[in-house]
Formats: structure tokens, C-alpha cells, sequence
């Protein structure tokens, strides 16, 4: 029997998407993008151009959602790494989008550059609960040019050989982006069948569209890239006080994205994927030690089961500045009970400091949280040979266990899961060694991989196209 957590009822959820339907078909949404309007209003959608705003028949919502492609797969490079989307598997994705790290010889955060970005990559690549890519910071000394753009995608490809969620993110880029894709993966069939590469939008809280990065999304229409949409309301701040109203609101916003990309490229992928968040009266930013974080992302993953979509979520973590008790038990209480819930993605490993810092120690002991959430979500297994009533009664009062055939078996199984970081033996062993602390610990092992881990290559005929492309980019910039 698997461990299963639940926020929502069943009616509850209904109730989340009769308000949402409410809310869409009355207030409507505000679409910056001229060409979102057009393509909404050719799909049935009440247009404002005047003020911009849109709003969404019901009938347009689910016809919308009739159209969707729920079950797919997001392929990789590395044989046996492709992730099976609504099948009942859970990856981790590295959070993305910070601009400093903590660097692993001082302890000091500093500016990230392209060497942090290739070891967390790196990292990141080599850790098998990792199965999709995120760029985690953004190094001061990648070029902003097209050309540096271009760089950086083909490094990407070069440097992760699981899946890529990433992607243009003005429509000049997309020319060069599938130009890529093409060289690494093949043909255009190949890329629209075998989904080598996903793609990320974020809806502006609250119930906005943006222009720039939206008409990149819908510029990739032929593509048959999926899609996770990813609002990010911020209660009491960009959506309402209440648990609960964010959540609609962050419904929402998703379908409101969903409507346009349906409209779009009808059929295109899509990955349900609010990250619901909770201001921190103190700073009005967010606070990711605050439980209702992960409290409305176990909601949000409910909602993408009423759908039948995939769900990604995003679990929050700590406040914390450093690698501390505080950073440890608010990332370990936040991510359980959101890993529990079982989205297919969980976005979160490697992030300090309200997700604005890269640890490379803090990835790899989030990773190890996942592997422990993973068994707590296993469950029982209560498959007829484990219920062992045979050997009970064999051994008897007074006896033992350690010598029998099905404790060896076991050990050897997965009812048994022992952390290899960390303090194991009894205080005697403990004292007698070097007693390395954790984090040191995760110091030596993040070294250790990186020291012998190799990216999947890609070819050399694959090189010299891409650095052919590199050329002609720079060349424009």
C-alpha cells in the first residue's frame, strides 16, 4: 500500500474549477501579447484590445482542455532517463534562475560565472534522481547577444544528457534554438514525436499574459514541444489572503495559458505547473519556509490529477542564508509532504536564500531527501511474500531473526534504505573515526563526482555543426 497525503477533496476540487471557470468567463485575463489576442479571439474568446483583456467562454476552456496530449514522454539522450509523463513516476528538476552561489572552498556566496554553471550542470547530470534540466544560475560572464545566447544553448546540450526544460526566450531565438535541436536530435519528426526538449511559460500573477516570452512560446507552434506552465502567485501580495483562493487564482492563470496554446497548436503537450507561493509578511517577497507553500503545491498536484494532466511542483525550501540546522530541517519538512503528493517533476534541488544561490552540497543533500521521501512514498509492500507469518511462527518466542534466508533477501531489496551521508555506526565507531561533519561530507562527495563524471559526448559530427552555428550567431553579434 503506497503513502498517500490529501488537501482537497474530491468536491473540493470540482469547486476549485467551477470558480476558475467563473472567474475566467466574468474577469477575464489581461493578454499583453497582440498576437495571444488574435489567436484567442479566432478560438472564441471575448476580446478587449482596448484594454486588453480577454475573457474565456466556458465552452472554450473545456474544449481547450479536450484537446490537450496528457500522456507522453519527455525522451533524453541517456538510455533508460526518459521520463513517462501521468504513469506514476517522480523526478527531481534543479530550481533555476539564481544569480549567486555559495562557493564551496570559501563558504562565501559570491556571483556565479560559467564555471559554477558547467559544475552544477555537471552535478546535475551525474545524480540519477535528476532527470530534467534547469539552469539554476546565471553566470555573470555569459555574453547577453544572441550570439552568447546560442553559446549557451549548445553548452547545455553538450553538458546534460537527461532532458532539457528550457528554451528561447524572445522569438529571434527560436531560428537558432531548432536549428540545435535538429543538429543534436535529428529531424523535425523526430523532435515533434520523441519530445527531446520541454519548454516553460509563466503566466504573471495576477491573471496576466505576458508579451515577449509568451510570443516566444507561441512561436515554437509546429513544434509539438510541450509545455509547463508555470504561474507564480504570491499570497497576500499578487493573489488573495487565503490557501485557497490561490489556488484558484493559479488554476486560473493555467488555464487561461492553456487556452492560448490549445488555440495555438492544438493538441501541443502540456505539464501543469503552478508554484503557489506565500509572502513573508516581513520583506513582502516570498517566503519559502512558510507550510503553505508546500501545503498549496500538494493542492496544485491534486488539480492536475482532476485534469489528467502532469504536474510539476515546486515545493518551496528554507529561508536560510547557509548550509545550517535551519536550512535543514525547513527544506526537508517543505519537500516531504509535496513529494508525497507524487507530481511527475519536482523542482527545487540546490537552491538557498529564497532560491536566488546555488549549493552544490545543497543539491546533492536535497537529492538524498528525495530518496528518502521516495520510500516513504513506497509504502508497505504488502506482496505475499513479505507478510514472512511462515517464519514467524518457524522462529518463535525468544528466537531471532538475523540468520534466516528472507532477512539476507531483504537486506538486499528495497525494504531497507540507509543513507550513505551521514553518521550510521553506534557512538563507539562514530568516536573512534574522523567524525567528518555532514557538510563536509557532501563537500568530498560532490568533489569525488565531479572529478570522474563525463557528460554523455555528443559526436563529433554533432560538434562541428554546432560550433558552425556558435560561428554564424557570433558573427550577427
Amino acid at each position: 500500500m503506497k503513502t498517500s497525503v490529501q488537501v482537497l477533496s474530491q468536491d473540493e476540487r470540482h469547486r476549485v474549477h467551477e470558480e476558475s471557470l467563473n472567474i475566467l468567463e466574468k474577469t477575464g485575463v489581461r493578454v499583453e501579447t497582440p498576437l495571444g489576442r488574435r489567436i484567442l479571439r479566432d478560438a472564441g474568446a471575448r476580446v478587449d484590445d482596448l484594454h486588453k483583456i480577454v475573457k474565456f467562454p466556458k465552452a472554450l476552456v473545456v474544449s481547450s482542455l479536450e484537446l490537450v496530449t496528457r500522456d507522453f514522454v519527455l525522451s533524453s539522450r541517456r538510455p533508460g532517463f526518459d521520463l513517462v509523463m501521468n504513469k506514476g513516476n517522480s523526478t527531481l528538476c534543479p530550481d533555476g534562475g539564481g544569480a549567486m552561489v555559495l562557493d564551496s572552498a570559501t563558504g562565501q556566496r559570491r556571483t556565479a560565472t560559467y564555471d559554477d554553471w558547467k559544475k552544477i550542470t555537471s552535478l546535475a547530470d551525474a545524480l540519477d534522481e535528476i532527470g530534467m534540466y534547469w539552469c539554476q544560475v546565471a553566470p555573470s560572464d555569459r555574453r547577453k547577444t544572441l550570439g552568447g545566447t546560442v553559446d549557451y544553448f549548445c553548452r547545455v546540450f553538450r553538458g546534460f544528457s537527461k532532458h532539457i526544460q528550457d528554451g528561447p526566450k524572445t522569438d529571434d531565438e527560436v531560428p537558432w534554438f531548432t536549428e540545435i535541436l535538429q543538429t543534436v536530435f535529428g529531424s523535425k519528426d523526430d523532435i515533434k514525436k520523441n519530445h527531446p526538449v520541454s519548454h516553460e511559460v509563466c503566466p504573471q500573477s495576477p491573471l496576466s499574459i505576458d508579451h515577449r516570452y509568451t510570443e516566444a512560446c507561441l512561436a515554437l507552434k509546429g513544434w509539438n514541444i510541450p509545455v509547463a506552465i508555470m504561474p507564480m502567485p504570491l499570497m497576500g501580495c499578487s493573489s488573495p489572503a487565503s490557501m485557497i483562493a490561490t489556488v484558484i487564482q493559479g488554476n486560473c492563470e493555467v488555464l487561461a495559458m492553456l487556452c492560448l496554446l490549445q488555440a495555438n497548436e492544438p493538441g501541443v503537450p502540456i505539464i501543469y505547473a503552478p508554484a503557489l507561493a506565500v509572502m513573508n509578511p516581513l520583506t513582502a517577497g516570498p517566503s519559502y519556509a512558510a507550510v503553505g507553500f508546500s501545503i498549496m503545491d500538494m493542492a496544485a498536484t491534486e488539480m492536475a490529477g482532476y485534469y489528467g494532466l502532469p504536474s510539476m511542483s515546486s515545493p518551496g525550501g528554507s529561508d536560510a542564508h547557509i548550509l545550517d540546522f535551519q536550512n535543514a530541517h525547513e527544506g526537508a519538512a517543505l519537500a516531504m509532504p509535496t513529494i508525497l503528493s507524487w507530481p511527475d517533476i519536482v523542482v527545487g534541488p540546490g537552491m538557498l536564500d529564497g532560491s536566488m544561490v546555488s549549493s552544490l552540497e545543497k543539491m546533492l543533500i536535497d537529492v538524498e531527501v528525495f530518496r528518502l521521501a521516495k520510500c516513504v512514498h513506497r509504502g508497505l509492500d504488502t506482496s505475499e511474500e513479505r507478510w514472512l507469518t511462515d517464519v514467524i511462527s518457524k522462529v518463535g518466542p525468544g528466537g531471532d531473526y538475523l540468520s534466516e534466508k528472507s532477512t539476507v533477501a531483504a537486506l538486499r531489496s528495497d525494504e531497507w534504505y540507509i543513507s550513505n551521508l551521514g553518521s550510521h555506526e553506534d557512538f563507539d565507531k562514530w568516536s573512534a573515526g574522523d567524525r567528518t561533519p555532514l557538510q563536509e561530507e557532501a563537500r568530498e562527495e560532490v568533489a569525488r563526482i565531479l572529478k570522474i563524471h563525463e557528460p554523455l559526448p555528443l559526436g563529433d559530427d554533432v560538434e562541428r555543426e554546432l560550433a558552425h552555428i556558435c560561428k554564424r550567431a557570433m558573427e550577427i553579434t
